[in-house]
């Protein structure tokens, strides 16, 4: 992680919350901007670019869900909710409105700490930015009409751009780039956010596919490129 660079956005009402992250962050040579609420996070977000945005769900005007589909019309950058809400349909729901990740409250410094680690660490591999993006950069991955570019982190369809979040990169350049070989919800979690396993993960995954599903299939419901065999996982062929 280059520290000097790298900026992360807090959005929560709580003012203790946000200073709370704020020392946290700057203690590990993060820059920290803050806003209380969806509204003036959009407002920094049309003036300065983020490595990530940890954002809380429940906010007076925008909650944080809308936010995050505001955020999504603007850029791909890693969305980390924070929230007490802690059902499986609230990270759904999280996921669905194209969150990357989902930390309850309260959260451990170490937990917060490593959560934003991977996501900016995935970012930067993303957007070309780490040693390890320019490394691993070859030949184009393709299949069928749906080509994905290493080198410049792109993703076209029948030759037009498909805009993807940070995850959903990384889920369909491992699949892309081990074709016929299925994927378990396990190993993909594993694979991708770079920590064990855990109850509820596989939903984590179930949503991300479904996302990644609208924007790449002609009929989500029949799908060509990222497909499901029942009772293992994914695999694209």
């Amino acid at each position: 992680m280059e520290q000097q660079t790298t900026q992360v956005l807090v959005v929560d009402d709580n003012p203790e919350i946000r200073d709370i992250i704020h020392v946290l962050l700057e203690g590990e040579g993060i820059r920290v901007t803050e806003a209380s609420d969806g509204s003036s996070a959009l407002h920094f977000l049309e003036k300065d670019s983020f490595d990530l945005i940890i954002l809380d769900i429940m906010m007076p005007g925008l909650n944080g869900y809308e936010t995050c589909q505001k955020i999504r019309q603007l850029t791909n950058v890693p969305i980390l909710f924070l929230s007490a809400r802690t059902s499986d349909s609230d990270k759904l729901m999280g996921f669905s409105s194209g969150g990357d990740d989902y930390l309850a409250k309260p959260f451990s410094y170490t937990e917060l700490l490593g959560r934003t680690r991977a996501l900016i660490r995935r970012y930067r591999i993303y957007q070309g930015k780490s040693p390890t993006a320019r490394q691993s950069a070859s030949n184009l991955l393709t299949c069928g009409d749906l080509c994905l570019d290493p080198r410049s982190e792109k993703v076209t369809l029948k030759g037009q751009p498909v805009t993807l979040t940070s995850t959903e990169y990384q889920i369909l350049k491992l699949l892309l780039s081990n074709r016929r070989q299925i994927f378990s919800p396990q190993r993909l979690y594993e694979a991708i956010w770079e920590e064990p396993y855990y109850y509820g993960a596989g939903n984590t995954i179930t949503v991300h596919i479904r996302n990644l599903r609208q924007k790449i299939e002609p009929d989500p419901s029949n799908p060509v490129y990222i497909k499901t065999t029942w009772g293992r996982g994914y695999h694209c062929d």
